[in-house]
């Protein structure tokens, strides 16, 4: 037996040539390793999908509502970098059939194995060989040229897929810089609570509801003016902003919202000229600060725990 360095043993391509200019019977060219790892590169998508998500989240929490503009096109994007990946998995299993047509005809001294079927000394093989070699030929052909088109259709969705992120993150920036604009328009747009007992309001009853409205409402139901009543209701300064109705206690939500009212009345209440709120059987007295504990008065709404009370001098 001949030793692979001695004359009468044939000399073998080295493997790394083969696997980058691999050539089939009929003359198809694959694609070399570095031109499948080019196209079959991720854009990073999915990553950058996530964070773009994480900003729009906080920008649908800051306008009050979900942008539907950034969700479409978000998903858009999500569908191409899907599509890359379906077709990387793909040019995965191409790749590996590469690899094994470049063993094989390496393993052959280059001579491709359906030329050494119809080769063979024993004329009985000839005509199955014949027959064998011309379904290996045809078979290969058709997987090249798949594979080369997988590469082709990769290449393009990798391209897509960018070109849908990049988009979903200029809007996204887009729509931050009009943040403050947006915010504007939601405030004067939203919808209003339904109000009653409007008629008899002191004029700064009027600016307190009106302001507490705009920068925290809607509200269940706001109730002002009820006439008859001996205390500030009856005089127009004084307004309930319910958090729920039919004397049932707010959610968890809602009674969050109660905690942020009655903190914004307090703190403006030099500007507004709140006198007092009542909220969650406790009252906040300007004129003598902080939260004093009332007396359990026997239902949640004269407990105040399904609304804020604010009365104004």
């Amino acid at each position: 037996m001949a030793n692979p360095g001695s004359p009468g043993h044939p000399r073998r391509r080295p493997l790394r040539l083969l696997a980058i200019t691999v050539t089939l019977a009929l003359g198809a060219a694959v694609p070399s390793p570095a031109a499948l790892a080019r196209t079959s590169a991720e854009p990073g998508g999915a990553a950058r999908i996530a964070k773009l998500t994480k900003e729009i989240k906080a920008l649908e929490k800051s306008y009050g509502g979900n942008l539907e503009q950034l969700r479409d096109v978000r998903q858009d994007a999500k569908k191409a970098v899907e599509r890359s990946r379906t077709l990387n998995t793909e040019l995965a299993q191409a790749r590996t059939i590469v690899a094994q047509l470049a063993a094989s005809q390496y393993m052959s001294n280059g001579v491709d194995p359906s030329v050494q079927i119809v080769s063979g000394t024993d004329p009985n093989d000839l005509l199955d060989g014949a027959a064998l070699a011309s379904h290996v030929s045809a078979s290969r052909a058709a997987r090249v040229k798949q594979i080369q088109s997988l590469v082709g259709q990769q290449e393009r969705t990798r391209r897509e897929a960018e070109g849908k992120i990049e988009k979903l993150a200029g809007d996204t920036e887009k729509i931050s810089k009009r943040k403050a604009e947006v915010q504007r328009l939601l405030k004067k747009y939203k919808p209003e609570s339904p109000t009653v007992g409007n008629g008899g309001m002191t004029a700064r009853m009027v600016k307190v509801r009106d302001e507490i409205e705009t920068e925290l409402g809607p509200f269940i139901t706001i109730g002002c003016t009820r006439p008859g009543d001996p205390q500030d209701h009856g005089k127009g300064q004084a307004c309930d902003f319910m958090e729920s109705s039919a004397g049932s206690m707010p959610s968890a939500a809602r009674m969050a919202h109660g905690d942020q009212v009655a903190a914004y009345a307090i703190k403006h209440a030099s500007r507004l000229g709140v006198k007092y709120v009542i909220w969650r059987q406790r009252i906040y007295d300007m004129r003598s600060p902080g939260w004093e504990t009332m007396s359990d008065r026997g239902s949640i709404t004269q407990n105040h725990m399904d609304h804020n009370h604010i009365s104004v001098f």
